[in-house]
């Protein structure tokens, strides 16, 4: 990084084998200015380590390199949560440099973290320490709380937040587990005549925390060939984890699609389409992606695994929130002991206007639940081109539900099959519906009353529709039930609610349906 620094000579941390740097002035708002001079220059990659190192070390390799928690920043403090820093390797070839902030005489600074192979524990033989010196690091993570209670998690071997790879990031939820991810922008994801831009944080710089503080912050410089920024994350762990984010962005090149406060996922299948090409019920890191509109409609749209690509826009003004999340919570819907019914939720809450654009939905083809398919993010209205800047600030929730929920009655389960009635001929070209609803005015339903469903649709002819309590004993748990049948092969939208009168009873849920 392109920052004068002082004179004064390399040290050792206190308490801990790191070294650090030669001191260099920093603040947010330097932070900031730095980003904003390099968008202003060609981009300049860092130079490469090199890759005949990297490439020995694989996926097997890469497990056996631990580093050591007594070499931890924060070991003893200040604050609760130390960090420890993951190696470079095979699929995490790019240097990241890790910088601790301090302070003098009023003036900021911060000094580098500089890498050394003693940090981490490895065979004698790994190949990573022909690696040179100051190489950096691929990542970081907050361990779990070191002043915890008698049988709280130990912070030794347990983590809550981890950065690792380009911009993304995650968090575990209230359920104590690892899902989604998160990415601190993206770039042109599945543009059609164009391939996926991934910029990458190439520093960061660790504030020292305050003792008795459940919050840590974390500063952050992107780069990338269209774009450079500047970061602030002020991370809070509690039952779950809330980030503030703040970014402030400059393009260098004009960008097609500007996706702000990313969220990636995994879905392959789920009850809505099951597959008999695994012995599972469902396999998805997430079901869902939930909207709080501007003007204030509630909205649940099931995933989709489709044959294609494809980019779903949602139009909003000043939104509210967006999340892709996980709401199956039952573990014999899943049957894995990978645990997909813990995996977080994600909810993205805008501070200030964001003024007009659209949430889209990014849908990717995957036979494998090894590929994060499913792209959620914010994209502006307004043409994303060079020379353009942004300021935006957003909260970012890693929880097991929303954490604004409505008082409406929620989505639950989206079930499909052939359409028609039992005991009759099918019809060719008729999809039945089950959607299932739980919760909210629906508990409250008089005894005989039935929710009245309100369905519209791109295409098509709506036929035997009603709803019904589930049979389950479960108060206000409620599946309407509709055939659709298409006209033509495109794929059609379709749109419902459940109403009493004139008051809804649920939120609005939303689904792409391809006849095909």
């Amino acid at each position: 990084m392109a920052l004068a620094a002082f004179g004064t000579a390399p040290r050792a941390l206190a308490g801990t084998p790191l070294r650090l740097g030669r001191p260099a002035p920093f603040s947010f708002e330097h932070l900031t200015a730095h980003a904003e001079s390099l968008a202003r220059r060609p981009y300049a990659a860092a130079a490469a380590l090199p890759s005949d190192v990297l490439d020995r070390i694989d996926y097997e390799t890469h497990g056996k390199i631990r580093f050591d928690t007594g070499s931890a920043l924060f070991r003893d403090g200040p604050g609760a949560f130390p960090v420890t820093f993951f190696h470079l390797g095979r699929y995490f070839p790019t240097p990241v440099h890790m910088h601790l902030i301090e302070t003098a005489a009023g003036d900021g600074f911060a000094r580098e973290i500089l890498y050394d192979p003693g940090y981490f524990d490895m065979p004698v033989d790994s190949p990573a320490k022909r690696l040179p010196a100051g190489a950096g690091f691929a990542g970081f993570r907050f361990q779990e709380n070191r002043l915890g209670a008698a049988g709280a998690r130990d912070w030794r071997s347990n983590d809550w937040v981890a950065f690792l790879g380009a911009s993304y990031f995650r968090a575990i939820g209230a359920l104590h587990q690892y899902g989604l991810s998160a990415r601190g922008i993206a770039l042109n994801v599945a543009v059609p005549g164009g391939p996926e831009e991934f910029p990458a944080f190439t520093h960061f710089y660790f504030e020292p925390p305050t003792d008795g503080s459940d919050c840590v912050t974390v500063y952050a410089l992107l780069d990338g060939p269209s774009i450079a920024g500047a970061y602030r994350f002020d991370m809070r762990r509690d039952q779950a984890v809330v980030m503030d984010v703040e970014c402030r962005l400059f393009l260098r090149r004009d960008v097609a699609r500007l996706g702000i406060a990313p969220l990636t996922s995994m879905y392959w299948y789920s009850e809505t389409l099951p597959t008999a090409a695994d012995w599972r019920p469902e396999v998805h890191d997430s079901d869902g992606l939930a909207l709080w509109c501007g003007n204030g409609e509630r909205v649940w749209r099931p995933l989709n695994n489709p044959a294609k690509t494809t980019a779903s826009a949602f139009a909003d003004t000043r939104p509210r929130g967006f999340g892709l999340l996980q709401r199956d919570r039952v573990f014999d819907h899943y049957q894995d002991g990978v645990h997909y019914e813990r995996r977080p939720s994600a909810w993205v809450e805008p501070i200030g206007d964001w003024g007009d654009g659209a949430v889209q939905l990014i849908e990717i083809p995957t036979d494998d639940e090894i590929h994060d398919n499913v792209v959620a993010c914010w994209v502006p209205q307004a043409p994303a081109v060079a020379g353009a800047r942004y300021a935006l600030r957003y909260r970012l929730h890693w929880t097991d539900t929303e954490p604004h929920p409505a008082p409406l009655a929620r989505c639950v389960a989206t079930r499909t099959g052939r359409g028609g009635q039992p005991g009759k001929p099918r019809p060719q070209g008729v999809r039945k519906f089950m959607v299932e609803f739980v919760g909210g005015p629906l508990a409250a339903l008089p005894f005989g009353t039935r929710p009245e469903l309100v369905l519209t649709a791109t295409r098509g002819r709506f036929s035997y529709t009603f709803a019904e309590p589930v049979p389950n004993g479960v108060p206000g748990h409620w599946r309407a039930q509709f055939d659709h049948a298409a006209e033509g092969d495109d794929a059609v939208d379709i749109r419902l609610f459940l109403r009493h009168g004139t008051q809804a009873l649920s939120e609005t849920w939303l689904h792409q349906y391809q006849p095909s």
